[in-house]
């Protein structure tokens, strides 16, 4: 039986309560929050568990086997390391951390003490996504041309991070998954409007190898909420609407084909495809619970999860260099300048200590 510690008890804790009450081979056995009222609660639904406002409490007394950190981003870092260096597998929400340099501390502490790090990428554990995934790997969609996603509603509001930072990691870590590589280039324009130091709205443009992008749309400031990704083949593409209850996934036959060979201006003609429309079957798993009993599969076996401390620093890679372009006029940033850049940083920081 592994026990668990879940710190953080806001807007996502409850859910990851839910979940985890429900496995048989775990027991929520502390909970950590700043807010009283809201751990009171907790501390009567679960009277033989630990409950206080002191993460040292979870972190250093002999009660957890593990810690799910579900707090604000710019706490992970720091509550992670803590975590790691007492010896305690750890999954934290996502992103992993704010820094290319801290996500890769983390995986270093996770080796040496032989533990798990673990990172909360849900949708990576949806049956939508891994039904895109599979008609990528098996050509059903032919070449992969590029993938747009939208994901908006009105609220809620964050006052640490941007939008960027809330909510392009869900769609950052789905387009590199069906990519199966990191973008080689990012750009980002955004505009804040409600802070004028957190941006409220971001287009996030991603170049990879083989001519293909993905484009990635947020904001907490529209009307309607919309979450959709559309990925477009050579020879099919591809609709998932995480709002749609029933048929996430549509399926178009439809293309755009060019003649071979043509001798003038006029012979060039485009020909347009429009084929079936379909929705494919998906077996539907509660993605959070596939999530959460992966984190526990890895702890049992000892083996890396799809979304371990690698899985996490891709996507905070992307995001780092994305707010480089998101402050430095929205031009294109290269990942691998990115990585130049800051590792001349550190240097020059460890010659001045």
């Amino acid at each position: 039986m592994i026990r668990i510690g879940i710190i953080g008890l806001g807007y996502w804790g409850p859910n990851l309560v839910r979940v985890l009450t429900g496995l048989r081979d775990c027991r929520p056995v502390a909970f950590c929050d700043l807010n009283i009222p809201r751990l009171k609660s907790y501390s009567e639904r679960y009277p033989e568990a630990l409950a206080t406002t002191d993460v040292s409490e979870v972190l250093t007394r002999d009660c957890v086997d593990a810690v799910i950190i579900a707090t604000p981003t710019k706490t992970h870092f720091a509550l992670a390391r803590r975590a790691l260096e007492q010896g305690l597998h750890v999954f934290v929400e996502k992103p992993l951390a704010t820094t290319s340099a801290e996500c890769e501390e983390l995986i270093a502490l996770a080796e040496q003490n032989e533990v798990t790090l673990f990172v909360g990428h849900v949708f990576l554990y949806s049956a939508p996504v891994a039904k895109l995934k599979d008609m990528v790997e098996t050509g059903e969609l032919g070449d992969l041309y590029y993938i747009s996603s939208c994901r908006r509603n009105l609220g809620p509001v964050r006052h640490d991070v941007s939008a960027l930072w809330d909510l392009a990691p869900h769609d950052i870590s789905i387009m590199l998954e069906l990519m199966g590589s990191l973008p080689r280039s990012v750009s980002c324009s955004g505009l804040a409007y409600l802070n004028r130091s957190i941006h409220d709205v971001c287009t996030l443009t991603m170049h990879f190898e083989n001519n293909r992008m993905g484009v990635v749309h947020v904001s907490w400031l529209d009307p309607h909420k919309k979450r959709e990704m559309t990925v477009v083949g050579s020879k099919k593409m591809a609709v998932y609407n995480d709002v749609e209850p029933l048929e996430k996934i549509k399926v178009y036959d439809n293309g755009v084909t060019g003649p071979m060979f043509c001798e003038s201006f006029g012979e060039f003609q485009f020909s347009y495809r429009y084929g079936d429309t379909y929705s494919p079957r998906l077996v539907e798993v509660e993605p959070l619970k596939a999530e959460c009993r992966a984190f526990l599969d890895s702890i049992a076996t000892g083996t890396a999860s799809r979304t371990d401390g690698q899985n996490g620093l891709n996507v905070v890679r992307v995001l780092e260099a994305a707010d480089m372009s998101l402050h430095s006029g929205h031009g294109e940033v290269h990942l691998d300048a990115v990585e130049e850049q800051l590792a001349s940083r550190h240097t020059l920081v460890a010659k001045g200590a």
